[in-house]
């Protein structure tokens, strides 16, 4: 489990973990806004963005001794900057409509945090636009869900994040209600992997950690020391059994399995994000490739990468601790090239399932969170199967078309008039 920071005197020295987790913050939320308010004639965006665990918002660089904006921060400067960018060249003034919910149980770093924020020039805001909560974020949740409620009635725009100290402080009944309540909501979580699985036991103790969490039977009946005992890779058969559990009473349509990663090669926790719509889990996977230095992924390339990250013996060998750094997906150029070859193996055969083919959205929605590849590198590889002659793209208007920028989510894949040997 990371080292909870502490901000009794002044800023504490920044993790890794936390320089990646805000690289993919900042990244995202700049993404998230250029694709929200893409449309010319839009002048607002309402959006609520919600730290749960906000920390003392300052930290200083472990080498550099210089002081590191924490994620509120990242939130005010991302609304800031995006609005800045969005109003040039735009007649009519482009407003996003932000509220803040910056929540963290430690005193000391909620009293650093609001030091920080009034230094930083937000004092008109605090109370009005910036809400500080001294608690746990399970316990002001639902105020903050009924605000959002109230501000966005139609979807509830907002985006959740939650970079908890280990496993067990959110759980996964509440992230549901979340997008029970909030259609439009997004989650950003953490979930410490390694140290779940460092104390994962038969014990009371850890049946109730379970049963607090929300995913009381991830081993379906089967106990850990009998995991522990007959599986050759007993960490990863727990840790596939844990996050199918997790995603799925979590209630979110779209998700991303990927890991922080740390100098040792492989993943401290998860970074998951959580949402209903695929559009926003291909922007969240697009930063994935982008921070690629910081994030890595253990499942497969293709379509189809849960029958390798779930438990299978026949893969149990590529995921040893000694493989770990040459088979690891580190989403860099080699992982982009694996990723187009494996999708031109597996999206005929999703097409030639379908005597008319299948759209390009339902073909993206219907496979993305079982791939770590983004929509432009599904296109890529369909551009390559046109090349190939083993499928044809139409569009609702009849058009042929054969580039990977051409094609729309309604355009039809289609195996060819004649097809090819496959």
């Amino acid at each position: 489990m990371r080292k909870p920071y502490n901000w009794k005197d002044g800023p504490d020295v920044i993790q890794e973990h936390s320089i990646a987790k805000h690289n993919i913050l900042r990244s995202y939320l700049t993404a998230y806004f250029k694709t929200l308010a893409c449309s010319p004639k839009q002048d607002h965006l309402r959006i609520t963005l919600v730290d749960g665990f906000a920390g003392g918002g300052l930290y200083t660089h472990h080498q550099t001794q210089e002081i590191i904006k924490g994620s509120p921060f990242i939130c005010l400067d991302a609304v800031k900057e995006a609005e800045y960018h969005l109003n040039i060249d735009k007649k009519k003034p482009f407003k996003i409509e932000a509220n803040y919910f910056f929540v963290e149980k430690d005193k000391y770093a909620q009293q650093h945090l609001e030091h920080a924020l009034k230094e930083g020039g937000y004092s008109n805001q605090l109370g009005n636009e910036i809400i500080l909560r001294h608690c746990k974020f399970d316990e002001t949740a639902t105020d903050i869900i009924d605000f959002i409620k109230k501000k966005s009635p139609r979807n509830g725009r907002s985006i959740f994040i939650l970079d908890q100290y280990g496993y067990k402080e959110v759980p996964t009944s509440l992230i549901s209600r979340i997008f029970q309540k909030l259609p439009s909501a997004e989650v950003i979580l953490t979930f410490g992997i390694d140290s779940f699985l460092n104390y994962a036991s038969d014990s009371a103790l850890s049946a109730k950690l379970l049963n607090d969490v929300g995913i009381p039977d991830i081993l379906e009946g089967r106990s850990f020391e009998q995991i522990k005992t007959s599986e050759r890779d007993w960490r990863l058969f727990i840790q596939s059994a844990l996050y199918r559990e997790l995603v799925s009473k979590c209630g979110a349509k779209h998700f991303t399995p990927f890991f922080i990663r740390n100098r040792k090669g492989h993943g401290d926790y998860w970074l998951i994000h959580l949402s209903q719509h695929h559009r926003a889990r291909d922007v969240m996977t697009q930063v994935h490739w982008q921070n690629h230095n910081n994030f890595i992924h253990y499942g497969g390339a293709g379509i189809n990468m849960f029958n390798i990250l779930g438990y299978d013996p026949k893969y149990t060998e590529m995921f040893s601790n000694t493989n770990q750094n040459k088979l690891g997906f580190e989403f860099d150029e080699d992982a982009r090239e694996l990723s187009v070859e494996t999708l031109m193996e597996q999206i005929p055969k999703v097409v030639y399932a379908h005597d008319t083919g299948v759209s390009f959205g339902e073909l993206f929605a219907t496979t993305c969170n079982h791939s770590p590849a983004s929509a432009m590198i599904y296109r890529q590889a369909i551009e390559n199967l046109v090349k190939h002659k083993e499928v044809e793209v139409i569009s609702i208007d009849g058009a042929s078309k054969g580039t990977a920028q051409q094609i729309k989510d309604s355009d039809q894949i289609m195996p060819p008039s004649q097809r090819t040997l496959f």
